[in-house]
């Protein structure tokens, strides 16, 4: 069997930056895209990216549909299931994130065990972590899990943890466990291969449009999406990433900070740095249906112990201002901002 690799969401942000490493690596990468049409452009992006696209093929596959997984997975060594749905507003039906996202895991985890493929790596994310707990006062740890029941978990950590899960079961119920590898990002951001911005650089680019004079007092988790990628390509031989989770996150800032992170590298912009008034974002939200469902997330620094990410890498972790400026500078560069 070739080092052939499935990877699945090979057009988003992170599996450009994967399809980008894994062909780096020497490996055969076959991309899964919804439509073959998108294959000349992911092709391109990654030879301008400086790939040697000569290994690469592509598959059409649907999240939703059983059509063409079995016929995927023949011949791979490894797959990378990085496809999931991923937005910032708030679906006014939960299920148009939840059944992609879960259903999407279950048929690719499904094909990759008929298809005795060596080791399996999904992409979750923190999210699967990090809400719906009682207590903040710790940083949270690979251990920890997502309440998924609680009434402040909205539809994308719900999202998020419910195919982490189904993902887990059926490779126990396979006897299995150990052929899974599980990597759980915080918010991604970096550089960008093309002019999609992807959903998570749209923070960055909020910061940088001139739109807002101040930010809401919300904390994030970051990581680079370089790092994610590397962790994502690591985690198929590495001995120490079977059967495990990992986060990935180099630390957890407030929006006000991320602003003064950027704001030196962009000097002719305005970057809000000062943080509202909660008393004006409640005043919003009264109006706007996503600050509304975010109210519960004020004030609240929901930190996570990443240092399993470095440890696993051997090396620090890209710092967040230099991942936030690299968003910044592509947006700048793609004419995003």
């Amino acid at each position: 069997m070739s080092d052939r690799v499935l990877l699945t969401g090979i057009s988003g942000f992170l599996g450009g930056h994967v399809a980008l490493q894994l062909l780096n690596a020497g490996y055969t990468v076959r991309g899964s895209v919804r439509n073959l049409d998108k294959a000349d452009k992911v092709r391109a992006t990654l030879a301008k990216a400086g790939a040697d696209v000569s290994g690469l093929e592509f598959v059409a596959l649907d999240l939703l549909s059983d059509a063409g997984w079995t016929d995927a997975v023949k011949d791979c060594r490894y797959l990378q299931h990085t496809a999931s749905p991923f937005i910032l507003e708030t679906p006014k039906d939960p299920d148009e994130l939840i059944r992609p996202a879960v259903e999407g895991t279950r048929r690719a985890i499904t094909a990759a065990l008929a298809g005795k493929v060596e080791r399996i790596v999904l992409t979750s994310s923190i999210a699967a972590i990090q809400y719906g707990h009682a207590d903040y006062s710790r940083p949270l740890t690979e251990a920890d899990w997502t309440n998924a029941d609680s009434p402040t978990t909205g539809p994308y950590p719900k999202s998020k943890t419910l195919a982490e899960r189904a993902a887990w079961a059926l490779m126990d119920a396979a006897g299995r466990h150990d052929d899974l590898a599980v990597i759980n990002p915080a918010g991604i951001f970096g550089p960008l291969l093309d002019e999609d911005p992807g959903t998570s650089s749209l923070l960055v680019r909020r910061l940088l449009d001139g739109k807002l004079p101040a930010v809401p007092k919300l904390a994030m988790s970051v990581i680079d999406v370089r790092d994610v990628a590397a962790l994502q390509v690591d985690a198929m031989t590495n001995p120490a990433a079977a059967g495990q989770r990992c986060i990935a996150s180099e630390g957890t800032y407030w929006m006000s900070d991320m602003g003064k992170m950027l704001k030196p590298a962009f000097p002719d912009r305005r970057v809000p740095t000062a943080e509202l008034p909660n008393w004006v974002v409640r005043l919003v939200a009264l109006f706007d249906r996503d600050v509304r469902d975010n109210m519960h997330e004020m004030g609240i620094q929901k930190r996570v112990d990443g240092h399993l990410g470095s440890v696993r890498l051997g090396r620090p972790l890209i710092p967040a201002a230099e991942a936030s400026v690299a968003t910044g500078n592509s947006l700048v560069q793609f004419g995003l901002v």
